[in-house]
């Protein structure tokens, strides 16, 4: 059986604004980099074997977070960057409407297609799968990108959830099918500061 944990990036300053990032690079804030770091720690008290991050900074920057405390290496893999978010990108929902109106969504964008996203998702998790059997494989990723593979690959979950910032969700292959063991886990966050 492999273990895949899979963690949403920390914070960054869009998020906080509401911005659509996508594929735009867009660093952790300094909120983003403590909350890492949180996770991280609760992370240090499980067995992982490697790390699989988006090469998009505010990933990059989580996951080398991760691997200092836990001591794993991080893989950069471009198949689990953000779903493109075209010219969506860098604009808030107000802007959205205000600029192409409250059908927006129904556009051509340019905003990459669910089947895209799914494809590369899955060609990714096959070669995880395939290169890690029995192993705890850890993957940084991104909100849009985590729920619509999760939505192909796990029935229970609803079809629209929002994934909190160094949220973690387990998933077991098991052979041919996934069983989803934790789902958006971001109890680390809730936990106060000894030093407080």
């Amino acid at each position: 059986m492999t273990l895949i944990g899979v963690v949403r990036h920390g914070i960054t300053d869009w998020n906080v604004a509401g911005r659509a990032q996508g594929s735009s690079d867009i660093p952790l804030n300094e909120q983003g980099l403590v909350d890492a770091a949180k996770l991280a720690a609760r992370l240090k008290e499980e067995d992982w074997d490697v790390i699989y991050s988006s090469d998009l900074k505010r990933a990059r920057q989580t996951a080398n977070v991760i691997a200092e405390q836990i001591g794993a290496k991080v893989i950069e893999d471009t198949r689990i960057r953000e779903a493109s978010g075209g010219l969506i990108e860098g604009t808030t929902k107000a802007e959205r409407i205000e600029k192409w109106g409250e059908n927006w969504r129904q556009m051509d964008l340019g905003i990459e297609s669910y089947d895209s996203v799914v494809k590369r998702g899955m060609e990714f998790l096959q070669e995880i799968v395939g290169k890690h059997p029995d192993e705890n494989v850890l993957i940084i990723s991104h909100g849009s990108f985590i729920r619509q593979v999760l939505n192909a690959l796990v029935e229970d979950v609803e079809e629209y959830f929002h994934l909190g910032n160094t949220s973690l969700t387990k998933l077991q292959y098991l052979g041919k099918d996934w069983m989803l063991e934790l789902f958006n886990c971001t109890e680390h966050l809730e936990s106060k500061d000894e030093e407080n």
